[in-house]
């Protein structure tokens, strides 16, 4: 069976890699604007993956199974995007200092040859000591955060910002794997 992921993402494609040996990338360009945050973080990222997923079964023509992924960084009733700029990364980064968030991944996997799809989230807490505008300032230097929802990726540089984690730490990365193979084998899909 083909696999396809419907994700630009590089540490997406790279997690996947760990799971599934062969897999195509096709990016989505599902427009997540479409999707409004109602408070319900759990029904908001799975909306998303599997707006994700849709998007990319509605082009393909062959039996494949799609796997699509959202994730998002969640603080004081609100969600952190990426950064629109180094001002909007360090404004982030002083929020979630010395703080506690949420970091939710909806997943969605669609077999186009039953047309079965599931949709599922992962939701991980995340502890951030206490940061100095330096240590922000050095670390928006980088530009790693640019890129990032909540402006800091836990496997890169921003790590060291991350007192504990409870939860799936993939999930934090961008690709909760557990969740995703547990998935994949309810849907039949021998790895």
């Amino acid at each position: 069976m083909k696999f396809i992921l419907a994700s630009a993402s590089e540490r997406r494609q790279e997690l996947l890699s760990r799971i599934i040996n062969n897999f195509e990338i096709i990016v989505s360009n599902f427009d997540e604007e479409s999707v409004i945050f109602q408070g319900d973080c759990e029904e908001y990222v799975k909306e998303l993956a599997l707006g994700k997923v849709n998007t990319v079964s509605k082009n393909i023509g062959d039996q494949c199974i799609i796997v699509g992924c959202d994730t998002i960084v969640y603080h004081n009733g609100k969600i952190l995007g990426k950064p629109k700029d180094k001002k909007d990364a360090y404004k982030m980064l002083q929020t979630l200092s010395g703080n506690s968030h949420k970091v939710y991944s909806g997943i969605a996997v669609k077999n186009t040859a039953t047309n079965e799809i599931k949709a599922d989230f992962v939701c991980t807490d995340v502890y951030f000591s206490k940061i100095s505008s330096s240590e922000i300032d050095k670390y928006i230097e980088t530009n790693e955060p640019m890129d990032k929802a909540g402006a800091y990726g836990i496997q890169g540089y921003g790590g060291i910002f991350v007192e504990k984690i409870i939860g799936c730490y993939y999930n934090v990365v961008g690709l909760p794997l557990n969740r995703l193979y547990n998935m994949l084998r309810e849907m039949g899909v021998n790895l």
